[in-house]
């Protein structure tokens, strides 16, 4: 009997890991990426993202010959696309990708083929994509299985938790989300929920809107507790000693591909109802804005004081710690703008996650910290805890390194 034959579109932050794991479980996997060097990377098993753990699995996936890249779309029994989606100036959605990856499947289907979208859609895509298909395959109607699967994972234990997260399948009708559920089966382990497409769709954007609206209050309050001054993170601890209290620690923004995107998706569409959801998003934006603010001012006082220009250590360019991604970092942006106004003399650029980079002269942390004069910790990375610095060096933290807990 021949293996079960997967196609996964995109080998991304999620496309990529998704398609070692299901070759590592015995599916014969055929990724595709429009990127010449994935393709070329991959084939060689060599990882094009940083996650640890997935060397080895990358390694064992390409040996056994159940995994390989591939610069056009392979015909196979399962289809996933895990392809971005993008927004528009205007902060729409733009599926142009997701509708570019499934034309570049209708050729390919056959009766019994099932359809899987992960990449984050707005409300009525996977409807919409099915249309599609049968417009132009309409012998196809009622002959494949078509559904939405929003992925849960956490950068830095992707392959954990790709496993052992619940998920929440929505097809286009329930023969849909029966297949559908059945193929996760070969490699999930968490609880499969059975819905339908729209709702599963709906699901991922309101995770990451409730996410968005949580740290917007953190981040908000941290603003207040500068002009009151009062230490924000006591304060965070103090009041969530109450039982039905728990506030998220503020930081230099929001970053990363969902939380700092998809709350839009839900604005773009409602924009008179989000209105919690939209100004959280202008919070979580202005929070870079205001930290960028603060830095300049703090530079300012410094050359007023000393009579002279201060070295400055920008700590951190990732979204979250200890990762390497750099997607809607509020830290990249910040860092940005501070280098741009004052040059590569005298703004020294931290990222230990990162072996280098084609855009910035990146400095080692131990250097830095010994020669700076003022040190920004925009990202909590585990080599920057502790890191002893001279008496004299000014320090702005906006992600609470620099506090104890209590």
């Amino acid at each position: 009997m021949s293996k079960h034959k997967v196609s996964v579109i995109g080998l991304g932050y999620i496309g990529l890991p998704t398609s070692i794991l299901m070759a590592t479980n015995g599916l014969e996997v055929y990724g595709m990426d429009i990127n010449k060097s994935v393709v070329e990377l991959t084939n060689k098993a060599q990882l094009t993202i940083t996650e640890p753990g997935l060397q080895e699995l990358l390694t064992q996936a390409v040996e056994s010959e159940l995994l390989s890249a591939h610069i056009e779309v392979q015909a196979a029994d399962s289809y996933l696309i895990v392809v971005p989606t993008p927004f528009k100036n205007n902060n729409e959605p733009d599926i142009s990708y997701v509708e570019s990856a499934a034309k570049s499947i209708t050729p390919l289907l056959k009766a019994g083929d099932l359809v899987i979208i992960e990449s984050t859609c707005p409300k009525g895509t996977t409807e919409k994509i099915a249309a599609h298909f049968y417009q132009d395959r309409p012998e196809l109607e009622g002959d494949i299985y078509i559904a939405y699967c929003p992925e849960r994972v956490l950068p830095g234990n992707i392959i954990h938790e790709l496993v052992h997260n619940d998920r929440v399948i929505g097809g286009i009708d329930e023969q849909s989300t029966e297949r559908a559920i059945k193929f996760y089966q070969q490699f999930v382990k968490g609880a499969l929920y059975p819905t339908n497409a729209r709702t599963a769709e709906m699901t991922k954007l309101v995770e990451n809107a409730y996410r968005d609206v949580q740290i917007a209050f953190a981040n908000e309050l941290s603003i207040i507790c500068d002009k009151a001054d009062i230490n924000v993170w006591e304060l965070i601890t103090l009041a969530s000693k109450h039982p039905r209290v728990n506030i998220l620690n503020p930081g230099c923004g929001v970053g990363g591909h969902c939380i700092a995107v998809d709350p839009y998706f839900i604005v773009a569409e409602y924009p008179l109802e989000s209105k919690i959801i939209g100004k959280a998003r202008e919070i979580n934006n202005y929070k870079a804005i205001w930290c960028t603010k603060k830095i300049i001012e703090t530079i300012t006082s410094f050359e007023t004081k000393n009579s002279r220009k201060p070295i400055v250590a920008m700590m951190g360019l990732a979204y979250k710690p200890n990762i390497d991604d750099l997607r809607e970092s509020p830290a990249l942006y910040i860092s940005k703008e501070i280098l741009a106004k004052y040059g590569a003399e005298q703004i020294k650029i931290v990222e230990p996650n990162l072996s280098g980079s084609a855009e910035f002269q990146l400095s080692n942390y131990k250097d830095v910290a010994k020669e700076a004069d003022l040190v920004v910790y925009l990202v909590s990375h585990d080599e920057f805890k502790n890191l002893s610095l001279p008496d004299s060096t000014l320090v702005l933290d906006y992600c609470g390194i620099t506090q104890t807990a209590s």
